[in-house]
């Protein structure tokens, strides 16, 4: 009797076990996580890198799973809205966002918000970084970043860059520039870096910062001229333009994307999405995708991505302190 008692408690204990592993997600067999679709929230508009980004790894992870991952965009009040949804929903790996620098810009620039960066969310992978061109007007006579440094000395105050808007990435990346390579060249901030980039075509601004695939053509094209990219070593896609490091040692301005999940998200679920994450980085066609972007595959651990977002935040609030720039709201 006792022998039957104990094998019928065996296995009550090994169904409620695998009841509870189903539940949480934390199992990788059949009938396990994930068991539906998947909702990538998107904090950016449609045909955005976030968004480019969230289908190339969206379309690995529907591949490899048989289940579809879903892109909800959320662009609304600089991606505060899509970030809260993520901070406030269910942490079972069936909601994920991409942050990127803009969503660490955000946090460290608005004093109050409804969510925390680091606290709220659990990093899954570092997916890619996006190097920055800092291009001039052709008619300016410079060549080298040398060349543009000396003329702004020359020059305090006359030279003008344009940007995307306080507080943007090339906003911050300019005034980096300016920071360690001790010159004053003027801000002058834009909607958006299309008109910022326009203008200097023209002549109206004399520098601006750009997003690789944004200025290419118009650098093939010659209606700008690259002096440098902001990554600390030369990029792949563009190997001929030097490292403003390769002059102003130590300097390093990229943007990033990393996968993120809401915090206390069973690590069982972040390491398996970590691992198909980290898989499509390595494989030729994401690669290339990226590479149209002007990104470059990172794909990293968890603990390097976790210990990467505070580490950024903490650079980005003294390049905002540095620069002035003020919340819009």
């Amino acid at each position: 009797m006792d022998t039957r008692r104990s094998a019928v408690a065996l296995a009550v204990l090994g169904a409620l076990a695998g009841t509870a592993a189903a539940q949480s997600g934390a199992g990788t067999g059949p009938g396990q996580y994930p068991q539906r679709p998947i909702r990538m929230i998107i904090l950016s508009t449609p045909a955005s890198g976030p968004d480019i980004v969230g289908r190339l790894i969206g379309a690995r992870l529907t591949d490899a799973w048989a289940q579809p991952v879903v892109m909800d965009h959320r662009p609304g009040a600089s991606g505060i809205i899509g970030a809260e949804i993520v901070a406030r929903s269910a942490p079972d790996g069936y909601t994920l966002t991409i942050a990127t620098t803009q969503a660490a810009i955000v946090s460290v620039m608005y004093e109050k918000l409804n969510f925390d960066l680091v606290k709220d969310f659990a990093p899954i992978s570092l997916m890619a970084s996006t190097p920055f061109l800092l291009v001039v007007n052709p008619g300016i006579p410079v060549k080298t970043i040398a060349d543009f440094v000396a003329l702004a000395k020359s020059k305090p105050g006359e030279l003008r860059y344009g940007s995307g808007g306080s507080g943007s990435p090339p906003h911050l990346s300019a005034e980096l520039f300016n920071h360690m390579a001790g010159i004053d060249v003027q801000h002058v901030p834009y909607k958006g870096v299309t008109p910022a980039l326009t203008d200097t075509i023209a002549g109206q601004v004399h520098m601006t910062i750009s997003v690789v695939p944004a200025v290419l053509a118009h650098m093939r094209s010659g209606r700008v001229r690259a002096l440098g990219i902001t990554s600390a070593k030369r990029s792949e896609v563009v190997p001929e333009v030097p490292a403003i490091g390769e002059t102003i040692p130590g300097f390093e301005y990229i943007g990033w994307y990393t996968l993120l999940a809401p915090a206390r998200t069973p690590s069982a679920i972040i390491n398996r999405l970590n691992g198909e994450v980290v898989s499509a980085l390595k494989t030729s066609a994401v690669r290339e995708k990226l590479a149209d972007l002007g990104a470059e595959p990172i794909g990293s651990s968890v603990k390097e991505a976790t210990d990467f977002i505070p580490a950024q935040m903490a650079r980005l609030r003294e390049l905002v302190r540095l620069s002035g720039a003020r919340a819009d709201r």
